[in-house]
C-alpha cells in the first residue's frame, strides 16, 4: 500500500507500557490498554539480551570503571556541606 494512500484514521499509534516475560515465554502487561477492543495489535518486545543489574550491581559496576577515575583527585571535591540551601522539609 502506498503510504500516500493511507487514511489519517487508519495510521498506526503507538504506546509503551512494562511488562514481564514468565518462564513459559507469555508475556503479562503491567497495566490495562487504553485500547477498546476487541481489537488486533502488533507488539514490538524490546529487551536485554543480559540480566538486568539491580541499583546496587550498578553503583559497583560504576564505582569501578575507570572512566571515573578522575573524582578521586581531591582537586574534583569542590562542594562542601556548606554550599548552597538545603532543601525545605514538607
Amino acid at each position: 500500500m502506498n503510504i500516500e494512500m493511507i487514511k489519517r484514521e487508519d495510521a498506526l499509534k503507538a504506546i509503551e507500557v512494562m511488562g514481564t516475560v514468565d518462564e513459559k515465554s507469555q508475556l503479562h502487561i503491567d497495566e490495562p490498554l487504553p485500547i477498546t477492543g476487541p481489537s488486533h495489535v502488533r507488539i514490538i518486545v524490546l529487551f536485554s539480551g543480559e540480566k538486568e543489574m539491580d541499583e546496587r550491581e550498578w553503583l559497583q559496576a560504576a564505582a569501578a570503571n575507570p572512566a571515573f577515575e578522575f573524582l578521586k583527585n581531591p582537586a574534583e571535591d569542590i562542594y562542601k556541606a556548606t554550599d548552597g540551601k538545603p532543601f525545605p522539609q514538607p
